[in-house]
């Protein structure tokens, strides 16, 4: 599959017909979807257990698929390849390939060759910290800061922030314009130093900012058009906690994603960065042209300021402040307010299958369960039907021992089901 992407680039189309796609292919097949876009069909002879994060054009039952009363005249395709994947040998003669097949070399050839149980990881060892490519060098960037996990170093002057964030994207190439929303307890933030350098203000309290955090992505994606280039940043130790919203947009959309932590994760996430950095890391990088606003300067404040627990929006500090200190009761946030997990879509409530990976073993964690309430809607994307799919290249990968055909049916015709 990952030879053919690289010869095959969009728009084009795979199917893969296989039970396994949870277990096996699907960690790969999401960080390869949201490197290069296909349209991606599904078949199984039974429906996966857990939701897979995967965004697919269409999905399709087995024996409902082959059932199909629209199935396409049969039509005799010539020329179909045979592989032996044990002993890597090819052939179009089929006569040739059964006896290939009842050969000795081919039986020694099975009977030594290791049987693997897990699909090797082909991006695991994906680099980070790309160059910015053409399309993306001047696209605008938007950070979500949470400083509750990445507050701002004892003794560090607020007002380098921004510009430190700013000289990282410009060593890699990138200088669009940036904006940056911090999330936390603003009662105990600079918010004179921060503010003066155009970063947005957003309070909230542990266990409310991924909520309001992921409110923001959504009406963040509104303004951008899926086709559109665009860079999303989220500055936080619990990227997770939003991950299945926003591995959703990188897959359907034309979106980067930049990540900073206070330490480095210790398994492998299935969202596909272009950038990482560690927190501090990031902070103490060199300002090059950058320079501190002079005090005159950052008496005035350039930023919104939001209370994101009474809905209070402002453009004056002196306002912000004064009510965060009139009432107290916007400090302190309700039960049902307080999640562990942002799910992509609303409907019925689904165990979802985390495909955190770490090297040494694929986990499978059941996830808690969110509200309706704090569901992350995104825009759907269009479903992509077989006719649409048949203008460009279309391959199907079909794994016929957990997916055959049923007994029942005339094997020479799956091939004229549509």
């Amino acid at each position: 599959m990952v030879e053919w992407r690289d010869q095959n680039p969009p728009p084009a189309t795979m199917m893969i017909i296989s039970n396994q796609v949870g277990s096996q292919f699907s960690w790969d097949l999401v960080r390869l979807q949201q490197r290069t876009l296909y349209n991606l069909f599904l078949a199984y002879s039974v429906r996966p257990v857990f939701s897979i994060v995967l965004s697919t054009s269409q999905e399709w039952r087995w024996k409902e698929l082959l059932q199909n009363k629209r199935s396409a005249p049969l039509v005799v395709v010539q020329g179909a390849k045979l592989y032996c994947k044990s002993c890597n040998y090819g052939s179009q003669r089929l006569k040739k390939f059964r006896k290939h097949l009842s050969s000795y070399n081919h039986a020694r050839e099975e009977g030594v060759t290791t049987v693997y149980t897990n699909v090797e990881r082909v991006t695991a060892d994906w680099g980070r910290n790309y160059k910015a490519t053409p399309e993306f060098a001047t696209a605008k960037i938007q950070v979500w800061w949470d400083m509750f996990d990445c507050p701002i170093p004892q003794g560090y002057d607020a007002r380098q922030v921004r510009p430190s964030i700013e000289a990282a994207f410009k060593e890699l190439g990138y200088s669009g314009p940036v904006s940056i929303t911090a999330y936390g307890d603003h009662k105990h933030t600079p918010l004179q130093a921060l503010s003066s350098t155009g970063v947005h203000v957003a309070h909230a309290v542990p266990g409310v900012e991924y909520k309001r955090m992921a409110g923001d992505v959504r009406e963040w994606h509104a303004d951008n058009p899926p086709q559109t280039a665009a860079i999303m940043m989220v500055i936080s130790d619990n990227v997770d906690i939003i991950s299945i919203g926003l591995v959703k947009l990188l897959q359907e959309n034309k979106y980067n994603l930049f990540l900073a932590y206070s330490f480095r994760p210790y398994q492998m996430s299935y969202l596909l960065t272009s950038a990482e950095w560690l927190w501090e890391s990031l902070l103490a990088g060199p300002l090059t042209k950058h320079s501190l606003l002079s005090e005159s300067e950052s008496s005035v404040s350039t930023a919104m300021f939001h209370c994101k627990l009474c809905r209070f929006d402002t453009i004056s500090i002196d306002n912000f402040r004064a009510h965060l200190l009139s009432d107290e009761k916007h400090a302190q946030e309700v039960n049902s307010d307080m999640i562990t997990e942002i799910k992509p879509e609303s409907g019925e409530y689904r165990r979802t299958l985390n495909l955190s990976y770490d090297r040494q073993a694929f986990h499978y964690n059941s996830l808690v369960k969110a509200s309706k309430k704090t569901t992350l809607l995104l825009q759907k994307k269009e479903k992509t039907t077989l006719q649409q799919a048949a203008q460009g290249k279309t391959a199907v990968y079909w794994d016929y021992e957990n997916v055959p055909v049923p007994y029942d049916f005339p094997a020479e015709t799956f091939t004229s089901t549509s």
